[in-house]
């Protein structure tokens, strides 16, 4: 166009006119708008008279030539509403308090919790003897109680009951019982013992002795899984029976290892 735009620079080169003054102003703004079929324009902001400001951009022409388009920078005074939205620090402290909401009721909820299983004793036994064992089968019960706000999954147990030191019977069951979210469910076990000692034989079967008890203690791994764990636990007691009869007697219980 034969001139050039001022840049940024100090106040009064803000205010000097980036086209010269004159009667060839008229031509020029003539000049625009001939070249509006050839070229194209950006609409820059209407310009009157009177009260208005000429925009020394586009010198009340209202367009700028679009090759410009880039080059050109529109300056937003600072106190402009369109720089403060409404209510930031509103949404903000909304959306921290949601967040720290959430997070808490996330821990709270799938925070671990114990696993209690406690043995409730024997439910059922029977007694066979043959020339010189005892084949002693019981039936336990466990109560597992599940503490947490999610479901558990029992997959194994595994038993061994000893006598005198001796492990006399084991099993290992591969199962599948659900226990519900702060549930309690019973579980049966059977376990059957084979008891070689020959003391504890004439215990069982002479009848002129009044007491017919074998003392078994029971040790036992209970495997679960939650939330794509899987952890075990460990309990304990100990088992009064009677081998005279199939009958079975109150027993005494320790408390589960952790």
């Amino acid at each position: 166009m034969g001139e050039t735009f001022s840049q940024l620079g100090s106040q009064k080169d803000e205010n000097k006119s980036i086209l010269p003054h004159g009667p060839d102003i008229g031509s020029k703004a003539a000049s625009y708008s001939s070249n509006r079929s050839s070229k194209s324009f950006f609409s820059c902001a209407p310009c009157a008279a009177g009260s208005f400001v000429t925009c020394p951009t586009c010198q009340g022409s209202r367009e700028i030539p679009r090759e410009l388009e880039k080059q050109l920078v529109a300056l937003i005074p600072y106190g402009d509403q369109r720089l403060k939205p409404r209510h930031t620090k509103l949404s903000v402290f909304l959306a921290v308090l949601i967040c720290l909401l959430t997070s808490s009721l996330s821990i709270f909820f799938l925070f671990p919790r114990s696993i209690a299983v406690q043995p409730a004793g024997l439910n059922f036994s029977s007694v066979v003897f043959d020339k010189a064992d005892i084949h002693l089968n019981i039936t336990n019960v466990l109560n597992i109680s599940n503490g947490n706000y999610y479901p558990i999954t029992v997959t194994q147990l595994t038993i061994e009951a000893l006598h005198l030191s001796l492990v006399v019977g084991q099993v290992s069951n591969s199962l599948l019982l659900h226990v519900g979210p702060l549930a309690s469910e019973q579980m049966f076990y059977a376990v059957a013992n084979r008891i070689q000692d020959e003391n504890t034989y004439k215990i069982c079967t002479w009848l002129k002795i009044k007491v017919h008890h074998v003392l078994l203690y029971i040790q036992g791994t209970l495997t679960y899984t939650y939330l794509s764990r899987t952890e075990q636990l460990v309990f304990q007691s100990y088992e009064y029976v009677d081998c005279r009869g199939n009958t079975s007697v109150p027993h005494l219980l320790v408390p589960h290892l952790p």
